[in-house]
């Protein structure tokens, strides 16, 4: 790691009074150099309220369009443009006015990983960390649910009292953990507590001890009393366990749990940001407006 590098990140982001966020799956290097560093739901809530004048988000497409939905009149830079969602790209807009029309008056809860247009097709918006408590709270027995299937498939095992209609979409990293993954990684860590998030296919969550989003196993691993963990999610959240919980042992479940979008982004990425080499993120404001309605009562349900 560059000390030259980081001295001039850090002196750029003072000069341009900017906020540098990084999703917990960032590579290690930019993490550290993060203001803050949380799962998609505690970056759409921290971007909701900072006074700075830009922010500039190490993450993937989805997570820098959120931040300029909700701060419009702020410049916001995805540090590395080329850092998109797989699983956002599997549910498009026309497609999904057509699937509406299928079941008219039910309305749609879309998972933050999606584009700001489907958003604004959208009733409500979720992240991992709320979607049970959210589409719990929701008057409707039966809702539209996008565009992770599985995520899809825990919250209505959760909430059996609704009809979740489900759209075909997956998390392309998480979904590649099988059963032979898990049993393999028990069986080298028997001592392990087998901790895993919703978006990985429904036939491991037998193995799991707990499962939740990223912050929420952060928060389980930290505050539990066993020492020792099978990791069910993105290789990156490594680092954040690391150091909440420096005296305990993690174990990655998979070395396929690796995404290559959210390991693009490097510390030259985030200098040439502050230097003005990326192009910022902009949007038509009847869109913005349209998808921070669903935003807005994911963020402020009781609002």
């Amino acid at each position: 790691m560059s000390l030259n590098l980081i001295e001039r990140i850090l002196k750029l982001k003072e000069e341009k009074n900017a906020l540098i966020m990084a999703h917990n799956y960032q590579i290690p290097e930019v993490q550290e150099i993060a203001d803050v560093v949380g799962d998609s739901y505690m970056l759409a809530k921290y971007a909701q309220s900072t006074d700075k004048d830009c922010i500039i988000f190490c993450g993937v497409h989805f997570m820098a369009e959120s931040a300029k939905i909700l701060n419009p009149s702020k410049k916001v830079i995805l540090a590395n443009p080329d850092a998109g969602c797989p699983m956002a790209d599997m549910v498009e807009p026309a497609a999904l006015s057509e699937f509406k029309k299928k079941y008219p008056g039910v309305p749609v809860v879309a998972y933050v990983n999606t584009s700001a247009e489907v958003k604004a097709l959208s009733d409500l918006c979720c992240t991992s960390s709320n979607a049970v408590s959210l589409i719990k709270a929701m008057k409707e027995d039966k809702i539209i649910f996008l565009p992770d299937r599985n995520l899809g498939r825990f919250v209505a095992q959760q909430i059996p009292e609704k009809e979740v209609i489900l759209w075909d979409g997956f998390c392309i990293t998480h979904e590649r953990i099988e059963e032979e993954d898990v049993i393999k990684a028990i069986e080298a860590h028997p001592e392990s507590k087998v901790l895993m998030h919703p978006e990985c296919n429904p036939a491991v969550w037998k193995y799991a001890d707990y499962m939740g989003s990223t912050a929420q196993i952060i928060d389980y691993a930290a505050h539990s009393e066993d020492q020792s963990f099978i990791i069910g999610t993105e290789a990156g959240i490594l680092h954040s366990l690391k150091k909440v919980a420096p005296e305990k042992t993690f174990h990655l479940l998979s070395g396929c749990l690796v995404c290559q979008n959210m390991k693009k982004t490097t510390l030259a990425d985030v200098e040439k940001a502050l230097n003005g080499g990326v192009p910022e993120i902009v949007m038509e404001e009847d869109l913005r407006q349209r998808a921070e309605g669903a935003l807005l009562r994911m963020l402020n349900p009781n609002g």
